[in-house]
């Protein structure tokens, strides 16, 4: 017989909304926009709150175009910026003087805003800092540059360093990694890995995973037992795995279990596999025509689904499917301004 799911005490606060600034020059690098932009899409999708707002803009605002021929409108730079946190996408170039935006990085740090500089943009500020090189990150290609052309010692091989309010990354594809780290940063870590297997993404990798020419071995969470674990759960939803059978399986202890996922993920295991469940559940409540019963059944729920759904989103099942299939809420995100 399965056991009853514990109610949270009190009812959630309101969703936060997070504001995301994107800012592009000229030939911007599409993979790095399509996975930062996919990435929020798909968190806001997930979540019965959607909890981000992102804006590109540009130095000057108006039509900016990308090397592979799109283009976008982009709003002006905003001397005063307010969002939450800023990216800088690359554009193959690390010389082009678009890139130059030491003034406009400072406008935001200044502002306690942590900024994100991807590819040739951290390259360029790699340049500009000068000498720093070993504590900051770029894609390989830039950091030979940096060192053939310009003599600087070579940046980190890591996907990304983060210096007090500025982080460093190689970009390109790991944009992915980079954007579900900062979306498990904000929310959870079963939102971040519902996310990723959403987009296909078998692992996420963290900051100091070195780039794939380095040849680091994949892990989810870095440690082997609870990767192991997740996908355990992962592959037993419909039919949740007892914890106890789990780290049977596993051959270690249930504390010690409790300890990895409290220092890796801050959350305790039955936490991560209720939430787990709740995110498919939620994926399918807006997704498919299932009945409600039909997908708590479906995500390991038998009994209480709405009424724990509730607890834990503040919303009932049957609401938020009202909601989206009304756009109430705004969660179909256009590409300039996230609403």
């Amino acid at each position: 017989m399965a056991t009853p799911e514990k109610l949270k005490p009190a009812a959630p606060a309101p969703a936060r909304v997070w504001n995301i600034d994107i800012i592009v020059t000229e030939g911007f690098v599409l993979i790095e926009m399509s996975a930062l932009l996919e990435v929020l899409r798909i968190a806001n999708r997930v979540l019965a709150q959607p909890p981000f707002k992102w804006t590109v803009r540009s130095l000057q605002g108006g039509r900016v175009g990308c090397r592979a021929g799109l283009s976008l409108d982009t709003e002006p730079f905003a001397a005063k910026p307010d969002a939450d946190f800023a990216f800088f996408l690359g554009n193959s170039d690390p010389d082009h003087p678009g890139l130059s935006l030491g003034r406009v990085i400072s406008s935001y740090t200044c502002r306690g805003i942590k900024v994100y500089l991807l590819a040739e943009a951290a390259a360029r500020y790699i340049r500009d800092q000068g000498g720093t090189a070993g504590r900051l990150t770029t894609h390989w290609e830039n950091s030979a540059l940096l060192r053939e052309r310009m003599g600087l010692n070579d940046s980190s091989h890591a996907l990304a360093s983060e210096d007090g309010l500025v982080v460093t990354c190689a970009g390109m594809g790991s944009t992915i990694d980079i954007a579900l780290a900062l979306v498990g940063r904000l929310t959870s870590a079963a939102v971040q890995m519902t996310v990723g297997n959403i987009m296909l993404h078998e692992q996420v990798r963290d900051f100091s995973s070195l780039q794939p020419f380095a040849g680091a071995k994949p892990t989810i969470t870095g440690d082997s037992d609870l990767d192991h674990c997740i996908r355990i759960m992962q592959d037993n939803i419909e039919e949740p795995a007892p914890i106890s059978e789990i780290v049977d399986e596993l051959g270690i202890s249930t504390r010690s279990l409790e300890r990895k996922f409290k220092t890796f993920l801050g959350t305790t295991p039955n936490g991560f596999y209720r939430e787990m469940r709740l995110s498919k559940a939620n994926n399918l409540l807006l997704n498919t025509t299932m009945s409600v019963r039909e997908i708590g059944l479906a995500c390991g729920f038998p009994n209480g689904f709405s009424s724990l759904y509730k607890s834990f989103f503040g919303i009932t099942p049957f609401t938020l499917r009202k909601r989206r299939r009304l756009g109430q809420d705004g969660s179909e995100n256009i590409l300039q301004t996230g609403e």
